[in-house]
């Protein structure tokens, strides 16, 4: 494979007198270290790097459409510091008519409706916990579940919105949960039935034939007592706290072999079903009784060296440099003449 030039594309969302929203997650002021590892990485392989960033602004993205590069590693997960506008962004990729890696615009947008999503699921035979979306009073859709509930934006990611209070269990707090998604966001309210049981984390990889990787198990089971056990912002944001440090990522050694097939099967099929591109991680719960649930779809997940998604790569074979090289290839492969 020849050597190129590389943009690491990543987005930039707010200044340093500016304190963090309850809810999101913490914001980028230069390239984080998912965007640095991505960058050293790409530069170990023998390609030339150039950081590209997005700051929202109309100036950034005429700079992005002159920049000059063979590809673009597409790691923005927002425009301006709304999540809402990847999708927009990788849009604005395809008009420009540039190679990038990861998921397009149709896909991203797919994964990011909550609801269109699991009604995607359901048509492709996918079970995910049933759910209602609601906004100001009039309900979109309905199906019949019963508390706990977990209440969480129908159009967010990265667990923005989600906190511990997410988790209702009567009427009560599900009205002031859906007034504050409402208050805060803007936007519908996805109402879904709380499955007990394991988190589990499968990576896909691939275009033609997308391979799923190990699972990767989220152990909630050490949360402080009282915390309903769910990777909310607090475990996935809050730093030095005791909900994040005692949440830790690892691979599972108990499941079943059929459990396995079943989870890999399941996870491209999820993948296909949003039209995922490159790469990307399904999230699972794992109920008592066996039951497997698809929680969401990530496009594009953190590609930190130490992030579930590279765990699995490693136990797959792969070192995160070879990981980061074969997303390169895969997003090449995508376009006609990639080599010239």
């Amino acid at each position: 494979m020849a050597k190129l030039r590389i943009g690491v594309l990543y987005d930039y969302w707010w200044g340093e007198d500016e304190e963090r929203a309850e809810g999101t997650r913490p914001k980028r002021k230069a390239p984080d270290e998912d965007v640095q590892a991505v960058y050293e990485a790409l530069k170990e392989a023998g390609h030339s790097p150039v950081f590209l960033r997005l700051d929202g602004t109309r100036e950034s993205l005429v700079e992005l459409a002159h920049s000059e590069t063979d590809l673009i590693f597409n790691l923005v997960e927002s425009f301006g510091g709304d999540d809402t506008q990847d999708s927009d962004v990788a849009g604005f990729l395809e008009m420009l008519h540039r190679r990038f890696t990861g998921t397009g615009s149709q896909g991203l947008h797919l994964a990011q409706d909550k609801g269109l999503a699991k009604k995607v699921f359901a048509f492709h035979g996918i079970h995910t916990p049933y759910f209602a979306t609601v906004f100001r009073g009039r309900t979109e859709h309905a199906q019949d579940i019963q508390f706990p509930v977990i209440v969480k934006p129908a159009s967010e990611d990265g667990s923005i919105g989600i906190h511990f209070g997410a988790v209702c269990t009567s009427i009560k707090e599900l009205m002031e949960r859906i007034d504050y998604l409402h208050a805060e966001f803007n936007s519908p309210a996805l109402i879904e039935e709380y499955i007990e049981g394991r988190e589990l984390y499968v990576g896909v990889l691939g275009n033609e034939k997308p391979e799923a990787l190990p699972a990767v198990e989220l152990d909630l089971s050490k949360l402080p007592q009282g915390m309903p056990r769910i990777a909310g912002t607090e475990v996935k944001w809050e730093e030095g706290t005791e909900a994040y440090e005692k949440t830790k990522a690892f691979l599972p050694a108990d499941l079943e072999p059929e459990l396995q097939k079943k989870l890999s099967e399941t996870a491209v099929q999820a993948f296909q079903a949003l039209k995922l591109s490159d790469y990307g991680r399904i999230d699972f719960r794992l109920a008592a009784d066996g039951a497997l649930h698809v929680l969401e779809v990530n496009p594009n997940p953190y590609l930190h060296a130490e992030s579930e998604f590279a765990m699995a790569a490693k136990k797959s074979g792969r070192s995160y440099c070879e990981l980061i090289g074969e997303i390169v290839d895969l997003a090449l492969a995508r376009y006609p003449n990639a080599g010239s």
